[in-house]
């Protein structure tokens, strides 16, 4: 806070502008295109020319609008961090941009660059200089991909993600849009061609052009993994990966159903949010150039997520626990992801996931580069999860010692009979049957079979 105090102090300057309110938005966005075509710079919005720290006001879906606006009006979009910080009561938002990969930026139709305390905008030399000095970088998901034509593109798929993109950033374009003019408008198709990222989002099989796009999922016995219980090699679009992806987790880690007096609850061993971050975050920012796969692998102690290409510089492992900016590897892919929620473009998913686990009890994960890639270790709470299912269930429901016996004969034989339930408790047919029928409503047994057949087993 105390550098942020002495910034506004020192006034405005070459690599600092000062903004009353988000109502000088138009002057905002120069500045921020000024910044990125030079080496970078600040706006703080909340504060005056003079100095004068008003405050801003942040009203609801307020720091959405900025990005949004970016990426309507600006080509190529950039990526600045919007920050809210608190000083004397007051709120200041904090636009951190830095210097374009590549240039010139453009606002609408204009380039500008940082003269000064002043916005100008580039005559048409200047331009040109500026594209010459930059080598204009094109990413590989903006690159066109051969073959692919309007027949590939699944049109429910891109209906399917206007509807979202509606629902949760307010994008406005109507989802019975024509294919082809919504993938235009969310910048996909490019000299007539179809990006790659047009692809991996939107194709009916991405595979076909991209083999390497695909998620091998494993369930390893034990910790060491050795051999395993189950593999499974996904594929389809990058929403697709996602969501099959998770349902493999919830498929191969444990969960526990609870009962209370008005209804039933599950918590599972891992927060699942958490790894709807993770596996966003590595279909979005994979080096998708190297031909190997993401790999998703579980183990009776941990879940480790491993995506080929290292963090990006300057970017550590260490960085990812704290505050930091976003660097994606693959910018247009990341900007459609945005748009549906998978991530948030501001660097804060890492820190999202860190809280979710500490949230669940979890220790911090591992982030590391690893083999010419980035992989994150997700520790589970092990067999005390089970414990804590077992302890919480049966308190919850109130069972007898009998039914408690039966239960521990359940998991040892598999499954139980009235008359075992008879013998080991000593107690009459009718008290068996009652109270193997309790156990059935409070769905802890199941039936199997029929007449003198029926065997109670545990619900899994």
């Amino acid at each position: 806070m105390n550098n942020l105090i002495n910034l506004i102090k020192k006034g405005e300057s070459q690599t600092v502008e000062f903004k009353k309110s988000f109502a000088e938005q138009k002057e905002i966005l120069q500045s921020i295109c000024a910044f990125a075509n030079m080496k970078g710079g600040k706006i703080l919005i909340g504060v005056s020319d003079k100095s004068e720290i008003i405050g801003a006001d942040i009203g609801k879906n307020t720091l959405e609008k900025i990005p949004q606006k970016i990426r309507e009006t600006f080509d190529p979009v950039v990526f600045p961090s919007l920050v809210v910080e608190e000083i004397e009561g007051k709120n200041i938002v904090v636009v951190d941009v830095s210097e374009a990969p590549e240039k010139p930026v453009f606002f609408k139709k204009d380039a500008y660059k940082r003269v000064g305390r002043a916005n100008r905008k580039l005559s048409a030399n200047e331009i040109r200089t500026l594209a010459r000095k930059s080598g204009g970088e094109v990413y590989w998901d903006e690159q066109m991909c051969q073959d692919a034509t309007l027949e590939y593109i699944d049109d429910k798929k891109v209906k399917w993600f206007l509807r979202k993109a509606r629902k949760e950033r307010n994008f406005d374009v109507d989802p019975e849009t024509p294919t082809k003019d919504a993938l235009e408008r969310l910048k996909l198709i490019k000299q007539k061609g179809f990006t790659n990222a047009a692809v991996l989002l939107f194709a009916k099989y991405p595979q076909k052009f991209f083999l390497q796009a695909k998620i091998r999922c494993a369930r390893f016995k034990g910790m060491d993994g050795d051999d395993y219980i189950d593999m499974k090699v996904l594929e389809g679009t990058i929403p697709e990966l996602r969501e099959n992806t998770i349902k493999f987790i919830m498929q191969h880690t444990k969960h526990g159903v609870f009962f209370d007096e008005n209804r039933r609850y599950d918590r599972w061993e891992y927060p699942l949010r958490a790894f709807e971050e993770l596996i966003s975050n590595a279909l979005a920012h994979r080096e998708y150039n190297s031909p190997a796969q993401i790999q998703l692998s579980i183990f009776d102690d941990r879940i480790e997520l491993w995506n080929p290409g290292e963090l990006p510089e300057p970017l550590t492992p260490e960085d990812l626990k704290r505050k930091h900016r976003s660097i994606p590897r693959n910018r247009l892919t990341a900007e459609n992801l945005f748009l549906i929620k998978y991530i948030e473009q501001w660097g804060r998913g890492t820190n999202r996931v860190i809280k979710s686990l500490l949230d669940h009890n979890l220790p911090e994960p591992v982030f590391q580069n690893l083999s010419g890639g980035f992989e994150v270790i997700v520790h589970g709470p092990g067999k005390e999860f089970e414990e804590e299912i077992e302890k919480e269930k049966y308190h919850i429901l109130d069972i007898n010692e009998r039914q408690k016996r039966a239960i521990k004969y359940v998991k040892e034989k598999g499954a139980i009979t009235r008359r075992e339930y008879t013998d080991i408790n000593d107690v009459s047919s009718k008290t068996a049957y009652l109270e193997l029928n309790d156990l059935l409503g409070k769905k802890i047994f199941t039936l199997q079979g029929k007449g003198r057949a029926t065997r109670y087993s545990l619900i899994r």
